[in-house]
């Protein structure tokens, strides 16, 4: 099917219902997956989906629909009732599409399609499911069984044109695997997980390497128990730093902060760590799972530094909110066909420093490494941080007895601001990212 015809088909009926603007989001894609458990096959599965989504303006008022029947009457039907839609709701000033000089030119970003993931075979996905168990089962015979296993793919084909003059495509694709093992010994049962994600096969990390870190992350915590409670240095790893720095980049989304409903409400321009803090969200980024030529509404991708050197530079806007606030977009309205765009992040990550992991710890007498969380960590309104965690203690610069049960707890302003040591290690295992995180001092509620 010719997706870019249809889209202009669908902008011209609703300009014929007399819709003033309209905008046509297709999504096409393939996703399949395998799961296995104990050496068979569990679940072995393939979709396919396809649908459309239409946003109309009508006298400053929206009106919204999708469908995901192609036929050409099912089509006709679901634009004429975006546009009923929209003569029901209630005006807004803001409403409106971005222009074509509010979107700028799509931006040139390589990496996004992989050939070889687009045609991978199921074969793939269960050998690779088959040789983490393997490979995770043969570090120890402590480790029992997985708790899950797997590894995916997807293929994904994006089409937008608005009446404004814009009109774009892209294909990306992506590949996956992760592993969630279960330790057993003398009664105690602990788990853990590792996992990839790549938009490139040759990228991926090797099944065997994914099982094998799996099982050593849940080995490590047998024996795990409370500590006191106390405040002491904490260290994320870095899958809980990109999760720490997600909490951050949601209280940079311009909506919260239009509606005051954000701790960083008042603080652009403020000074809120050390000289090493930047933190940057970039959509252009080759390679990148979170990146495309156009954000969901077709304005162009960019990089948007949120901080710089410690200093709070920038918020996130699409073009609604930007409209609001008298800013401009950063090309961060995310969508599906499903939905209207929102503000996302694409490609977020704090640059790394200059200080090898080993030697962040190795400073530390007394203190917390962080594997793991639950919960949702800061509150965007407040600042305030608290999640369960688990991990290993630090006793004279070195890993020592595994912990679990705690709780850390602490301010996101304070908690930026007592940032004292930034890794060298940042790796990209999905769309967020961060290095290794020393914190001078929180709380860790124990015993």
């Amino acid at each position: 099917m010719d997706y870019r015809a249809l889209a202009k088909r669908l902008l011209l009926r609703a300009k014929r219902r007399g819709a003033r603007q309209a905008e046509a989001f297709v999504q096409v894609g393939r996703e399949s997956s395998c799961r296995v458990r104990d050496g068979q096959i569990e679940e072995l599965t393939q979709a396919t989906a396809k649908g459309v989504g239409i946003r109309v303006i009508w006298r400053g008022r929206l009106g919204f629909a999708y469908s995901s029947d192609f036929e050409p009457s099912s089509l006709d039907a679901f634009v004429d009732r975006a546009v009923e839609l929209a003569r029901t709701a209630a005006p807004n000033p803001f409403n409106g599409l971005p222009t074509k000089e509010e979107a700028g030119r799509p931006a040139a970003v390589g990496g996004l399609f992989d050939r070889e993931v687009a045609e991978l075979p199921s074969e793939w996905k269960v050998r690779a499911a088959l040789e983490m168990e393997k490979a995770g089962r043969a570090v120890d015979p402590r480790i029992r069984t997985f708790e899950s296993l797997g590894a995916g793919d997807s293929v994904s084909e994006v089409y937008l044109a608005s009446s404004e003059g814009l009109a774009g495509q892209y294909a990306g694709t992506s590949v996956y695997l992760y592993a969630s093992p279960v330790a057993s010994d003398g009664g105690q049962l602990q788990t853990s997980y590792w996992y990839d994600t790549k938009r490139f096969l040759g990228e991926l990390e090797p099944p065997e390497r994914v099982g094998s870190e799996a099982a050593r992350r849940a080995l490590r915590m047998l024996g795990a128990r409370k500590v006191k409670s106390q405040r002491v240095p904490v260290v994320f790893e870095p899958l809980l730093a990109a999760s720490f720095v997600g909490a951050v980049a949601a209280a940079a989304n311009g909506d919260a902060v239009h509606k005051k409903s954000s701790f960083l409400a008042s603080r652009l321009g403020q000074r809120l760590g050390g000289v090493w803090l930047t933190l940057v969200d970039d959509g252009t980024l080759p390679g990148g799972l979170g990146s495309a030529p156009f954000d969901g509404e077709g304005v162009a991708a960019r990089r948007t530094t949120i901080i710089r050197g410690g200093v709070l530079e920038a918020f996130l806007y699409d073009t609604f909110t930007a409209r609001k606030a008298r800013a401009r977009s950063t090309g961060n309205a995310s969508r599906a066909y499903r939905s209207l765009p929102g503000i996302g992040t694409r490609n977020l990550f704090l640059e790394p420093g200059n200080r090898a992991p080993q030697d962040i710890i190795r400073e530390v007498k007394n203190g917390f490494f962080v594997t793991a969380m639950l919960g949702q960590g800061a509150n965007i309104v407040t600042g305030d941080y608290s999640r369960g965690a688990n991990g290993l203690w630090i006793r004279d610069g070195e890993l020592a007895e595994p912990v679990q049960e705690v709780t850390v707890a602490g301010n996101a302003i304070e908690m930026l601001d007592g940032i004292d040591a930034v890794g060298s290690d940042l790796e990209f295992r999905g769309s967020t990212a961060a290095p290794t995180l020393r914190f001078a001092e929180l709380t860790v509620s124990g015993e």
